[in-house]
């Protein structure tokens, strides 16, 4: 960038981009420019952010310019009359006029020489509030306001209009008075103004767009506000915005609603007041179809309106898009807060609902969804039971996530029955709800392939093999989640009839992915002995959970092993992660190249820091995760040695290990790591002494004042890494 700086003046440059991350990001957040770029006299094409364009001083002196974006008026003290735009005859485009409260004559305005930009297509006229006047002043710069924009009259090809915060009391007469003349105007925008006289919008025969804001005083748009109706007006209006229109209370359409029918897109926000939407001589409902409210309308926003009632929609197949305040539809996403009236037959394209209340719909609604793939219920009420009993089927949906879910022997039965083609199951039950024991059974023809049940306090797995026992018939099943169910497997055998011939294992051999949270029943490893195919296991604040029978080939696929337990108190749970590691590391059946992990989240430092363990991942570990080891003070030697062995390591992170009070030595040998993170570990007081890895990239501590003391000196020495450091008040 310095040396185009250096080489800007350059007289016969036709075309300059600035493009991509130098748009802000390395040329500087202020988007400046050379002081001599406006030497470039032939310059035709300047491609780049308004923010660049806003900031060329004496523009006027590259005539030929055919882009300019944006110009601010007075930016400067020199180089920013407004006289500079009417230099540019070739100007073309696009063209945002900000500053104007800095114009104080006609003939400042009339120097821009708009008209004579024929090429022009959109224009905004844009006056900053910020003066403070009273009184005299006040009328004096509503008049001059009002010159002023009579005097910024544009050439009549403009396609698109916007108009902000003029202060006038009048509006342009080649805007408000004579229409004929912006008779190929397409988009208007008006906002923040305060005219005595809008626009006779009903004469804009070419208008797609009309855009409102922020204009007082309007309660009613009726026929005679849009001036000058006829039967050819809004034949191409296809947009109609209103936002902030405190004031606004009804839009009428009396006799010529007929003529609004072409209206594609509604926008109506934070008009607060408003309470009826051109219903007049228009049906607001019907239980056939209601085609004559706005039949063309494909999308509708209406936010911040609460007194306005919508009719029952969407009213026609064509909708696509509707946005309340409680409601969001998008083609094949229905996401519903508040009970609202629907035309489920107008829905047939939606895959995927979500519900807050199951108050909002019924099941008989939801056989007319055909394409239906998802449901999300969050609040599993008695409405939702009393549906699951109707013994509707639902053969499409494939997804079925259940909050505040009352599990019941009945209603998990009528659950599988009215959904039969699950492949992905997630139930979390009601927390303030103790019922009768639940014995988990699915049907023997289940697809599920994806299970998760939450907070479940009631259910168990069933020991006697039966068709379709529990997990065990389904064949199909690749992951399962188990979160805070306390005795799930309070049924299962403890000793060592887990390791007999006979034994039935609780969980399919097809599993890829299991995560076990908050188990409190006594769960020996052999019971997972036959899950080989594991690519992720993760066993969470399972406290009772032994490596009895452990099986080393449950770790040959494995890519991610997280077992932890959380610390809760002053007290030091067992760490199963330490029992599971050294199982491994004593195993002499599984060949040392053979494991594929690749994220390892665990809660003992000395399990994984010894020779066995890192040199049978040394090829693929990439993450490495030590949480909440309260033991660990430090790095012996032969642990430094075995850390080195991580040669694929890029990221290492230690959270909560309170008593440790050095960091590896070894780490400036770790030749991929990138990322480092060290949180709620207090007493480390410096970075290693022989350094950090040339690869490191990232280091974030939450860290004692003396790291983060060498944190600042790192940014100086190393300013190749990104370094966040700062201190914590409290240990965790």
């Amino acid at each position: 960038m310095d040396k185009l700086k250096e080489r800007i003046d350059i007289k016969n440059l036709r075309s300059l981009m600035i493009f991509g991350q130098y748009n802000v990001n390395r040329w500087g957040s202020s988007c400046s420019l050379p002081k001599g770029i406006c030497r470039l006299e032939n310059l035709r094409h300047f491609v780049a952010k308004k923010e660049f364009h806003s900031n060329v001083p004496e523009v006027g002196k590259m005539k030929f310019l055919q882009e300019m974006k944006e110009f601010h008026v007075k930016k400067e003290s020199i180089g920013f009359e407004l006289g500079e735009l009417g230099k540019l005859e070739d100007l073309g485009g696009e063209l945002n006029i900000h500053g104007l409260e800095n114009v104080t004559t006609r003939q400042e305005a009339k120097d821009a020489k708009l008209m004579a930009k024929r090429n022009l297509v959109e224009l905004g006229l844009v006056w900053n509030r910020n003066q403070e006047s009273t009184g005299d002043d006040i009328l004096f710069l509503e008049k001059a306001g009002d010159d002023i924009l009579d005097s910024l009259k544009p050439h009549s090809n403009i396609r698109r209009l916007c108009i902000v915060n003029h202060g006038g009391s009048v509006g342009p007469s080649w805007l408000c008075s004579n229409i004929i003349y912006m008779r190929n105007l397409e988009t208007l925008h008006l906002e923040s103004v305060s005219w005595a006289n809008l626009p006779p919008i009903g004469q804009m025969y070419h208008l797609r767009k009309l855009k409102l804001k922020n204009i007082l005083g309007i309660s009613q748009i009726a026929p005679d506000f849009f001036g000058g109706t006829t039967e050819e007006s809004f034949r191409h209006l296809m947009e109609v915005l209103f936002y902030d229109m405190p004031d606004l209370v009804e839009w009428v359409g009396g006799a010529n609603c007929h003529l609004l029918s072409g209206l594609e897109i509604i926008i109506c926000a934070d008009c607060p007041m408003l309470t009826t939407l051109l219903i007049s001589g228009w049906p607001i409902s019907s239980t056939e179809g209601n085609t004559k409210w706005f039949p063309s309308l494909r999308g509708l926003h209406i936010l911040g309106c609460l007194k306005l009632c919508l009719p029952p929609m969407p009213h026609t197949s064509m909708v696509s898009r509707i946005y309340t305040d409680w409601l969001a539809y998008d083609r094949t996403k229905l996401d519903i807060s508040k009970s609202s009236e629907l035309v489920f037959r107008n829905l047939g394209d939606v895959e995927r609902l979500t519900i807050q209340d199951a108050s909002c719909f019924s099941f008989m609604d939801l056989q007319k969804l055909h394409s239906l793939r998802h449901i999300e219920v969050s609040r599993c009420e008695e409405t939702f039971l009393r549906g699951l009993d109707d013994g509707v089927v639902l053969h499409t949906v494939q997804s079925l996530k259940l909050e505040h879910f009352s599990l019941t022997r009945k209603s998990l039965s009528n659950l599988f029955e009215c959904f039969p083609a699950l492949s992905r199951l997630n139930v979390s039950a009601s927390s303030d709800e103790d019922h009768e024991e639940v014995v988990l059974q699915f049907p023997p023809s289940s697809s599920l392939r994806n299970v998760r049940f939450c907070g479940c306090k009631n259910l168990v797995l069933p020991v006697e093999e039966e068709e379709g026992v529990g997990f065990c018939g389904l064949s199909s099943l690749e992951s399962v989640t188990i979160s805070n169910c306390d005795k799930l497997f309070s049924l299962w055998p403890m000793g060592g009839g887990a390791q007999t011939q006979s034994i039935i294992y609780p969980l399919p051999p097809s599993l890829k992915k299991l995560r076990l949270v908050g188990e409190q029943s006594t769960l020996p490893m052999a019971l997972l002995a036959n899950l080989t195919s594991l690519t992720s296991l993760q066993l969470v604040n399972c406290m009772d959970i032994t490596v009895d029978g452990f099986v080393s080939l449950i770790t040959i696929n494995l890519e991610r092993l997280t077992v932890y337990n959380r610390r809760d108190g002053e007290a030091e749970p067992y760490s199963v992660a330490g029992d599971v590691l050294a199982a491994v590391a004593r195993t002499q059946t599984v060949p040392a190249g053979s494991f594929q992990l690749v994220s390892l989240y665990v809660d003992s430092i000395s399990a994984v820091l010894v020779a066995p363990i890192c040199s049978r991942l040394s090829a693929t570990l990439q993450r490495l995760f030590f949480s909440a080891d309260w033991r660990t003070e430090k790095f012996m030697e032969e642990q430094d040695e075995a850390l080195r062995l991580l040669t694929s390591l890029r990221i290492l992170w230690f959270h909560g290990c309170r008593a440790l009070r050095s960091l590896p030595q070894g780490l400036r040998r770790l030749p991929s790591l990138q990322e480092l993170r060290i949180s709620g570990t207090q007493k480390i007081r410096s970075l290693p002494k022989e350094g950090l890895p040339d690869s490191l990239r990232n280091l974030k501590n939450n860290c004692s004042p003396e790291i983060y003391e060498e944190c600042q000196k790192l940014r100086e020495t190393r300013p190749d890494i990104h370094t966040i450091a700062f201190i914590r008040d409290a240990e965790s």
